[in-house]
């Protein structure tokens, strides 16, 4: 697990990067096989593993996805597991599945960002359902990190004093009030300001200050 976000990565040809995954962890080979099976009826790729300790150990491609995560698992098992991806800052959705649910279990699963907590034997479609809403949420997770990244590497550009410019923009304050308040003259304020518009990539005041909020809401 060498990034935050992903397992250990394995550079997937550029034309399967945007293809999902799944990864599947129980116990039980015929389970494995047969939710790998159910997935590939639909399209989607799965790659089994019968413990935790196997999923830590392989190669897997930064593509989005979902973990179908057993309950219990021989050595870490799920609920677990799920602490130490948390712990990890690893975001990936998880479906948990298993033979031997309660009440507290399932709440504990789901208010630890459980995308979805089925028991034991399930309707194939419950599956395809849950796996359904867990790649979209991924899927949307991913394009909110690039959006990030993107204002992150444009904000990287700004000098000090631009970056200080650019705080009193989007908080409203006119030129002579900015001038003012960092104790320069009114026209460099202008100069100023303009880089950090052309830097940031925006056309008007309302612009630069969603982008800073996508900073702040990162940071």
């Amino acid at each position: 697990m060498a990034q935050k976000g992903t397992l250990s990565p394995d550079p997937a040809p550029a034309s399967a990067k945007d293809d999902p995954l799944v990864l599947i962890v129980d116990d039980d080979a015929g389970m494995r096989e047969a939710v790998v099976d159910l997935l590939q009826s639909v399209g989607i790729e799965g790659r089994a593993f019968g413990s935790t300790a196997e999923l830590l150990a392989a190669a897997v491609p930064d593509r989005p996805g979902c973990l179908i995560l057993d309950v219990r698992l021989p050595g870490l098992g799920g609920l677990e597991f799920q602490t130490r991806l948390d712990g990890l800052g690893i975001a990936l959705p998880i479906v948990f599945m298993t033979g031997f649910a309660d009440v507290p279990m399932s709440v504990r699963a789901m208010k630890a960002g459980a995308t979805d907590f089925l028991i034991k034997p399930f309707r194939d479609q419950d599956m395809l359902d849950a796996v359904d809403a867990a790649l979209a949420r991924d899927r949307s997770r991913r394009s909110q990190r690039a959006a990030t990244m993107t204002v992150e590497s444009l904000a990287a550009t700004l000098t000090p004093r631009e970056r200080e410019v650019m705080a009193e923009v989007v908080k409203g304050r006119l030129n002579k009030q900015i001038a003012g308040d960092l104790g320069i003259s009114e026209v460099t304020v202008k100069l100023h300001r303009g880089k950090v518009m052309r830097k940031m990539q925006v056309r008007s005041v309302a612009d630069l200050v969603r982008k800073v909020e996508v900073l702040d809401h990162e940071g």
